[in-house]
């Protein structure tokens, strides 16, 4: 017979004990007191007790619950021990003799305990990594593409005055996309023309040029530079702005209150952001160009010998209004592609506040790298079309 050692006993309670005798059928736990949590002591049951101290008792391991005092979930995960050794040992765990409600409560148990899988790395191929990638960007451009539609669709529907879009949400979007960016746009701009003023001297003076860096602050502000840095400041203090206020309404539930209710979230909410920014750019656009080119002016005017008139006549001769309607259209197509991905990112945030943080920061650098890589594009078709 194989005894445990007895706790010490504890206050109006019967300490727990188990013992292991040989019968003629096999091995039979005995079990006596009373089997709480909160006693002072806990009682194992050593996983080697069965194959070590009663090798061929049998094959049967019943349990005589005649001692057997109060108990709680302490007795239950001491059974379950008992039965994962009987397991171990190829011994029948025989529990009919226990309470009905031990038997439920230990037959929801495992008869031993899994191990957990091994974390097997997932080892694609180049091809398949690219693959993947692929058609990741194929469904995103397409569900970019549907979401462009929807908003144009919403687009013609206010026109019908069939559309949810409240014209108090379009006021204070052109708002915050317009006037409340003058600043900035002022600033950068400026400063822009002006370093381009001043590196363009210091070279064109090498060549007894320096009058025709009138063309080049002003070509260059009004074909690439205005355009591309008021586009990279829309990208960083609008598009982050939309991203995070859709990916908010996204987490507070929102959006999804507005399709339960049957309002189309493509005109309530995306429709004045990206009209709005539509509107803004091209005009913040030719305010950044004037801008910048003023900026050029300053500087031209304390580092070479030019009357004022005669250097805004010689910057508007210089620079044909075709430039201009070349850099209005990207003002136009920048836009456009920031405000959409701003919403797209917004769309699909999370539902956290670190995934608000994450839907801004993306919605800035996805702006940033599309307005250049846009740009790339408008210039190979400029050159193709000779402008």
């Amino acid at each position: 017979m194989t005894q445990q050692a007895v706790p010490s006993p504890t206050k109006d309670s019967t300490p727990p004990s188990w013992s292991i005798d040989d019968t003629a059928n096999g091995l039979s736990l005995t079990i006596r007191g009373d089997w709480k949590a909160l006693q002072d002591d806990v009682v194992q049951f050593p996983a080697t007790a069965l194959t070590s101290s009663h090798p061929g008792s049998g094959k049967t391991l019943s349990i005589n619950p005649d001692g057997l005092g109060s108990w709680d979930s302490c007795f239950i995960m001491f059974l379950w021990t008992v039965k994962q050794a009987a397991c171990q040992a190829s011994l029948t765990f025989d529990d009919h003799a226990l309470p009905s409600s031990a038997q439920r409560l230990l037959a929801l148990l495992p008869e031993k305990v899994e191990q957990p899988a091994p974390h097997q790395q997932d080892r694609e191929s180049f091809f398949a990594r690219v693959g993947g990638k692929t058609l990741d960007i194929l469904h995103e451009t397409a569900t970019s593409s549907a979401l462009l539609l929807e908003v144009m669709r919403g687009a013609v529907g206010t026109l019908r005055g069939k559309n949810s879009m409240r014209l108090k949400d379009l006021l204070v979007d052109v708002w915050n996309a317009g006037p409340s960016a003058l600043l900035i746009v002022s600033i950068v701009n400026f400063l822009i023309g002006a370093i381009l003023a001043f590196v363009g001297l210091l070279e064109l003076r090498k060549f007894a040029a320096e009058i025709y860096v009138t063309n080049l602050v002003g070509i260059a502000s009004a074909r690439e530079i205005s355009a591309i840095m008021t586009a990279i400041i829309m990208a960083g203090r609008t598009g982050g702005a939309y991203a995070a206020r859709i990916s908010t309404m996204q987490g507070n539930e929102e959006i999804d209150a507005l399709q339960v209710t049957g309002i189309s979230v493509a005109g309530y909410i995306l429709l004045p952001s990206i009209l709005s920014l539509i509107l803004m750019m091209p005009l913040l656009y030719l305010y950044g160009t004037l801008v910048s080119i003023f900026g050029g002016f300053v500087v031209s005017m304390t580092m070479m010998n030019i009357s004022p008139t005669g250097y805004w006549l010689s910057t508007f001769n210089g620079v044909e209004l075709s430039q201009f309607a070349f850099g209005f259209i990207k003002a136009l197509f920048f836009a456009g592609f920031i405000a959409l991905a701003a919403c797209r990112i917004g769309l699909k945030a999370g539902r956290s506040a670190a995934d608000v943080g994450i839907a801004a920061t993306r919605a800035v650098v996805i702006g940033i790298v599309g307005v250049i890589a846009l740009d790339a594009v408008f210039a190979v078709l400029a050159n193709a079309a000779g402008i």
